[in-house]
């Protein structure tokens, strides 16, 4: 039986849609799991040697720097070498944060709580975007504006030292984390998102904000003063 040109041309695109965009799965989330772990050995290796935190304003330029080389280099090899330095350095930022949450009495039991929420948030959001292939690219417009929004705000609370503040921004980015996954897993399995390298950064950063955000509302809630 002859089969339609235009048919065996759409299923042949469609295949290899599904291959090409299998590949940038299997290589964002190699690339995810090989960043958190680094970023783990660097925050791992600030606290064994006591380093002090690089302070608000040369953790957002190192972040911001980082960033924008991972992005112009992006289609190469030095795009890796970007991921690494950037996963790296927030592990470091993170190794005097964790250092001073487990001098608390209780600090080891907020540490694993808030890991172990971050993980089963991360993988519920990203199993949920797999299974029901939904697409959630409606939600991007939104989570730029709340993100920008949040992190003005974040930065008013500490300049102005407003505790309260603070802890309502961290719920705003736990909320806009979570949002960030299903919209960024979306992305890629719609074909919005073809570079696993800044799939791998978008990520890697809501894990980390939403780690650190449950970080300080368990201490708040655990009794940090």
């Amino acid at each position: 039986m002859n089969m339609n040109p235009s048919i065996m041309r759409q299923a042949t695109a469609t295949r290899v849609s599904a291959l090409a965009t299998n590949k940038v799965l299997r290589n964002t989330y190699s690339l995810l799991s090989m960043t958190l772990l680094f970023s783990a050995l660097t925050a791992g290796v600030s606290m064994a040697l006591n380093l002090p935190h690089p302070g608000l304003l040369l953790t957002l330029a190192g972040y911001f720097g980082l960033l924008f080389a991972t992005s112009k280099f992006r289609n190469s090899g030095l795009g890796l070498v970007f991921v690494f330095a950037l996963t790296g350095f927030m592990g470091y930022t993170l190794g005097p944060i964790l250092s001073a949450y487990l001098s608390l009495a209780n600090g080891g039991q907020i540490i694993m709580t808030a890991m172990g929420g971050t993980g089963l948030i991360f993988l519920g959001l990203s199993g949920y975007a797999l299974a029901s292939r939904k697409d959630f690219s409606f939600m991007g417009g939104f989570l730029m504006v709340g993100i920008l929004v949040a992190f003005l705000v974040g930065l008013a609370a500490v300049f102005l030292e407003i505790p309260t503040l603070s802890l309502a921004v961290s719920a705003m980015f736990v909320l806009l984390m979570a949002g960030l996954i299903l919209f960024e897993t979306s992305n890629i399995i719609h074909g919005g998102e073809t570079n696993y390298i800044m799939a791998t950064v978008s990520l890697y950063v809501s894990i980390f904000n939403l780690f650190t955000s449950l970080l300080q509302l368990l201490g708040v809630m655990g009794g940090e003063e």
